[in-house]
């Protein structure tokens, strides 16, 4: 039985972006990609609200994350931890040598800047990793905010996140004087995973360019000499850089403020939902995701149960909770491609799955 995905990702991908994927190879060092990969620079930068290059890297978003941190760190890393993805961040730092400190919130709290700003000027840090949207526990920091406390410490490079946020709500690169910005393709983008979007800034491309173990694959400097040619350091996944195309025109006709729009309200709608059935958001009020809802389990339901029914009887999937929330919360998506429609037939499929459950 076929099913369809509302969990933080991978989520559902259309079918008009699958049938991109399925074009004709071309050479990666042909002129038809050269055409493709510039072609695609001016809808990516406006994603971005950056001047500066978008990177298209063949791997997951932890490997540009990891590959940031050997680029530019060379005294010591803050990472702000809010949850399951950020918290992992320090332990990725650590595994690459590199000196490390945990700014640790309580999962479902923001990233503090006042919080930011004591640590940093205790001095010593030359980058600072944060994840905007962090999906483990649906808790959305104030990027803007943050982002203003780094530009009060210029020999700290900032590395965000921005996975399952970025064409979901506006992140205006340049604007916030942010570093290195990058994003997968399976959450917000709607497109299936294994490429990563990444921007980095002029200064952050010098610190790298001092790197004296950045590796290759990831290192920032090649991916800029070989933008330049309109090209990729190594082989990259041209179906689903066909599929970014694709998406690209999607957001390009309905418009990057209707996009934001739309996810918003989508969000209100499943939050609405939850709340008139006597669920309560888990993350801080105020601070709630703008692409999934992440309730606490008040009702105390199989969460188990409910998604068997749900995919069983109705082929829909929700997340039932993420690591040590698993079971106390629950999850559900409306990013991407979904619409007034799709999450209409998915809460009516809840709603019939909790009655036959005997939630209230």
């Amino acid at each position: 039985m076929s099913y369809k995905l509302f969990i933080p990702g991978p989520v559902a991908v259309s079918e008009k972006t699958l049938r991109a994927m399925a074009r004709p190879m071309i050479g990666h060092r042909s002129s038809d990609f050269i055409a493709l990969y510039r072609d695609m620079q001016p809808g990516l930068q406006a994603l971005f609200g950056t001047r500066d290059p978008v990177y298209l890297a063949t791997s997951s978003a932890w490997g540009v994350m990891e590959g940031s941190l050997r680029n530019v760190v060379r005294k010591k890393v803050l990472c702000c931890m809010n949850g399951a993805f950020s918290d992992k961040w320090l332990d990725v730092a650590r595994r690459c040598g590199l000196e490390a400190a945990p700014l640790q919130f309580e999962w479902g709290q923001p990233v503090d800047p006042a919080a930011l700003r004591a640590e940093l000027a205790k001095g010593g840090y030359d980058a600072v990793t944060i994840i905007h949207n962090e999906t483990s526990c649906g808790c959305m920091s104030d990027l803007p905010a943050l982002a203003a406390v780094l530009r009060e410490f210029p020999e700290v490079i900032g590395i965000v996140d921005t996975v399952s946020s970025l064409s979901a709500v506006p992140i205006d690169k340049d604007a916030l004087g942010l570093d290195i910005v990058l994003t997968g393709s399976q959450k917000a983008l709607a497109l299936p995973p294994g490429l990563t979007l990444v921007s980095v800034s002029p200064r952050a491309l010098a610190r790298a360019a001092t790197a004296p173990a950045r590796g290759y694959y990831f290192d920032l400097v090649e991916f800029q000499k070989n933008h330049e040619g309109g090209m990729t350091p190594s082989t990259p996944v041209i179906p689903l850089i066909y599929a970014l195309q694709s998406k690209l025109e999607d957001i390009a006709a309905e418009g990057l403020a209707a996009r934001f729009a739309r996810q918003a309200r989508l969000n209100r709608t499943v939050r609405d939902w939850g709340y008139a059935r006597g669920f309560r958001l888990f993350p801080r009020e105020g601070y709630g995701s703008v692409t999934l809802n992440c309730f606490a389990n008040t009702l105390g339901v199989d969460l188990v149960a409910v998604n068997k029914a749900l995919k069983e009887k109705h082929g829909f999937v929700i997340d039932g909770g993420y690591g040590k929330l698993k079971g106390t919360t629950f999850r559900i998506s409306n990013m991407g491609d979904e619409t007034d429609a799709t999450i209409a037939d998915l809460l009516r499929a809840l709603d019939v799955v909790l009655a036959g459950l005997g939630a209230k």
